[in-house]
């Protein structure tokens, strides 16, 4: 919504909202800021002297014109209002015309109450903007929930000893969410793991999901004709979306975790033999089960193997060296000659 638009339909609700009796078209349009920078006042275009004879008709078809114009305006103002949830009531007979106003009762939520995971859920949330643009509106909202005597994140737990935190360092994690919530096509630069340059996208976001530190997307790969997860930090440049609709349902479940787990090798099918420089590859080394120091700086690891752990060995480069079994170790050095071919 632009913002010209969402102010003038705030300060029509505030009006409603405020008024002690039904106002008219003609008294609102005189109130509101809006309606008077684009139709006059209501005096000056009705009311006002003006000339006589030829003039006089020119001068009413005018005034007519505009207020047929403010008409349409209000009345999709109005219409607008009641789609986002106000409650305006009409009342005719106010000095001969209709009156509308918007009751406080009849417009007032019913007491918010939050169980102590609800609570926690939306604390959590909060903090993933906290590093995003909208940080200060969700910590705005934070303190109101506070204020009202509902306990969250932090202060389910004595003195903050725990505290979680989702960090978004990302600068494509903000349009993504966005443009995932308000159903808009989006098109960027992509890095795959084993490709020296970047290609083009266009995908349908479905979903957001972080996983053991990395944010994922979820959505329709408009080129590939089929579901797709992207790690955000392999996206390059600038997001940018499209005023395109969805071609494909979006599901009702995104399995993204499951996927990347697949990706990463998390479905395990056997166990993988190999090399770690010391001081690299801790998220290698917390997987471990077996590890054994080797001497001149390399320990050897035990993992478990499953379809894609060579996409992801390949982004520690030269701090890991697969010794077992075979086929993973042909597909890392592939890989890593194509990246060294580009």
């Amino acid at each position: 919504m632009a913002i010209a638009k969402a102010e003038r339909l705030m300060n029509l609700a505030l009006c409603l909202l405020g008024t002690r009796r039904p106002l008219s078209k003609r008294e609102l349009r005189a109130s509101i800021e809006a309606y008077i920078e684009a139709f006059g006042s209501v005096s000056s275009v009705a009311f006002g002297p003006g000339p006589e004879g030829a003039d006089a008709d020119v001068s009413r078809a005018a005034a007519n014109g505009t207020e047929d114009a403010f008409n349409r305006m209000f009345e999709r103002d109005k219409e607008d209002l009641r789609e986002l949830g106000l409650i305006i009531e009409t009342v005719e007979g106010v000095d001969g015309e209709t009156g509308y106003l918007a009751r406080r009762d009849s417009n007032r939520l019913p007491p918010i109450t939050l169980d102590a995971e609800e609570a926690a859920a939306l604390g959590l949330a909060a903090k993933v903007w906290q590093q995003a643009r909208l940080a200060s509106a969700a910590s705005g909202a934070l303190q109101k929930l506070r204020a009202a005597g509902m306990p969250l994140a932090e202060d389910a737990y004595e003195g903050g000893a725990l505290e979680t935190r989702i960090p978004v360092h990302e600068a494509a994690f903000e349009p993504l969410m966005l443009a995932a919530r308000d159903r808009r096509t989006v098109v960027f630069d992509y890095r795959k793991a084993n490709a020296a340059r970047p290609g083009q996208r266009h995908v349908e976001p479905w979903t957001l999901e972080c996983w053991r530190g990395h944010w994922y997307l979820a959505g329709w790969d408009r080129d590939r004709q089929a579901e797709r997860v992207f790690r955000l930090s392999r996206i390059t440049g600038r997001v940018r979306s499209r005023a395109l609709p969805f071609t494909a349902p979006v599901p009702d479940h995104v399995t993204v975790r499951e996927t990347v787990e697949t990706w990463a090798g998390e479905t395990a099918t056997g166990t993988a033999l190999i090399k770690v420089r010391a001081g690299h590859g801790y998220p290698l080394r917390a997987r471990a089960t077996a590890r054994r120091d080797l001497g001149d700086g390399w320990d050897e690891l035990e993992i478990p193997y499953g379809h894609g752990l060579d996409a992801w060995l390949v982004e520690f480069g030269p701090d890991v060296v697969v010794l077992e079994p075979a086929d993973l170790r042909a597909d890392v050095l592939d890989r890593l000659r194509a990246v060294a071919k580009g």
